[in-house]
């Protein structure tokens, strides 16, 4: 089953149908060396220094969650799953993109029962040059957010530079760094943890989209939590964090 929602009201049915960019529109099903060019063009210049006087109560962000095959991408666990949902500042949006990858290695056991991802969905699932253009696509040039960041980004980069030989340009914020940071004393850093914390309803644990929204709910907590300390912009943020 090719378990694909993509936003931007339907982007991928707008360029199958004539819309948006001539040369996105090209994409659709062209050879692989230009997809890979397309990607690499989405990995660059996402570090705009302009973009640290932004208040976080305006800051573009996309909210994201992967599921894998494990743990350990050095030896051979990969993506399963990609899920994000896009985040105007405080208002979380509608807009969101969710699709499976196929592996190139065997799904362990543990894995479809912790999330539900079958070989079989998997094997008819998008290739994972096409799910990370999607996802990359979807993201665009937004400030990338995620819970236990250094896990999900250490995949992103290691899939960029297996299908495109490029690396994640963009900038990444851990919700759990910055939770732990503004309330050292509880001593937790598990997503059910914090989620609790905030009173934050859980829905659906150990899938990529429906993590990502919970994520972006934290977020939207978190910002207000940072304002309250004096901590605006994304740069005070940077600064917030790296004080000892």
């Amino acid at each position: 089953m090719n378990e694909q929602m993509k936003g931007n009201g339907g982007f991928w049915d707008t360029l199958k149908n004539g819309g948006g960019s001539p040369r996105i529109a090209s994409m659709l099903g062209a050879p692989s060396a230009q997809q890979i060019a397309f990607v690499r063009s989405l990995t660059k210049g996402q570090r705009r220094p302009e973009s640290l006087r932004i208040p976080l109560t305006e800051l573009k962000t996309a909210v994201f969650d992967l599921e894998t095959t494990g743990f350990h991408y050095h030896y051979g666990d990969e993506i399963l799953s990609f899920g994000a949902i896009k985040v105007e500042g405080q208002e979380i949006s509608e807009d969101v993109y969710y699709s499976l990858a196929q592996p190139a290695c065997t799904i362990p056991e543990r894995i479809v029962e912790l999330t539900g991802i079958t070989r079989e969905m998997a094997q008819d699932a998008p290739v994972l040059l096409e799910a990370l253009r999607g996802f990359m696509s979807f993201v665009d040039d937004r400030v990338l957010i995620a819970h236990g960041s250094a896990h999900d980004k250490a995949f992103l980069d290691v899939a960029l530079w297996k299908t495109t030989k490029a690396h994640l340009g963009h900038r990444v914020l851990d919700t759990m760094m910055i939770a732990r940071k503004l309330e050292p004393t509880r001593g937790i850093s598990g997503l059910d943890d914090w989620l609790a914390a905030y009173e934050i309803p859980v829905t659906q644990r150990h899938h990529a989209l429906e993590d990502a929204k919970m994520t972006a709910k934290l977020w939207i907590n978190l910002i207000q939590r940072l304002n309250e300390r004096g901590v605006v912009t994304l740069g005070d943020l940077y600064a917030y964090l790296s004080r000892s």
